[in-house]
Order: structure tokens, then C-alpha cells, then sequence
């Protein structure tokens, strides 16, 4: 099971990287849009800060990367009407276009294997992915634990 997760995760990956590739986005960029729009769909606020910790960058690599991403028509900045020092990121319609027009056969083929499966099979394997996304978290913040000087 753990192999084939892995082969799942490879063939996820290569797919993002070919998308990358057509668009001229690097890797980062892809992973910035996968992050935005899952906090779009959440109703989450994403501000540069939070973006940065999600992608684990610093604020000077958040600010070229977003700089990168407007220049290229993917994401807008605007100020918080409730906070105008705070700067909100979103995605464009033309990143949205862009992402449904490679992605949308793929996740069409996605909802289709999903219907195959019970209401009690899809439980656990919602289970299954939200334990599995923990289990790496977990090891990710272990690891750099483990690699944070000693102090000594």
C-alpha cells in the first residue's frame, strides 16, 4: 500500500510538473496556486505570511514569488477593508482557467473512480488521506526538529 501511495504521489507530481512546464511556472508557482485556491474554497483569508508558511519560504522569497505571480496574470493583491496594512492574495480567473482547462480531465476521472466506492468505503478513505497527511506533518516538523541547532 505504502509503494503504491508512493507511485500515486510520483505520477501526481510529474503531471503538476507538466503543467509547470507548458505554463512556464516553476514548481513553487504551481504549489502557491494549489495553496490559494484551496483557501479560497475553505473561506480562508491567505495573506503573503500565511503563504509563506504553508510553502515554508521567507517573507523576501513570499514577496518575489508573489511579484512573479502578478506579473504573470495568476494572482492579485489587494488591501483588507478591515485591516488596510493587510494584504490578501487571490487567484485570477485566468489561473482558474488555466488549471481547469489540464486539470479538469484528470479530476473528472477522479470523481469517476470515487463513485465507485460506497459512502462507507469513501469514509475511510477520507480517513485514510487526513491520517496520512498528519502522519507527514509529524514527520516533517520531527525533521526539522532534529536539524535545528543545538544551542551549544
Amino acid at each position: 500500500m505504502v509503494h503504491q501511495l508512493r507511485a500515486l504521489v510520483v505520477q501526481l507530481d510529474l503531471f503538476g510538473a507538466e503543467f509547470a512546464t507548458q505554463h512556464r511556472l516553476h514548481a513553487t508557482d504551481v504549489r502557491a496556486l494549489i495553496c490559494l485556491l484551496d483557501a479560497e474554497r475553505s473561506g480562508r483569508h491567505a495573506t503573503p505570511g500565511w503563504l509563506g508558511q504553508q510553502l515554508g519560504l521567507n517573507s523576501a522569497s513570499v514577496t518575489a514569488l508573489i511579484d512573479r505571480m502578478n506579473k504573470n496574470g495568476l494572482v492579485e493583491r489587494e488591501r483588507d477593508d478591515n485591516d488596510r496594512r493587510r494584504v490578501l492574495l487571490g487567484v485570477t480567473d485566468r489561473a482558474k482557467d488555466l488549471g481547469l482547462s489540464f486539470f479538469g480531465p484528470l479530476i473528472g476521472h477522479a470523481i469517476d473512480v470515487l463513485e465507485t466506492f460506497t459512502p462507507q468505503q469513501l469514509e475511510t478513505i477520507g480517513e485514510f488521506l487526513t491520517k496520512m497527511s498528519t502522519a507527514v506533518e509529524t514527520t516533517r516538523a520531527d525533521q526539522a526538529g532534529a536539524h535545528e541547532p543545538s544551542g551549544e
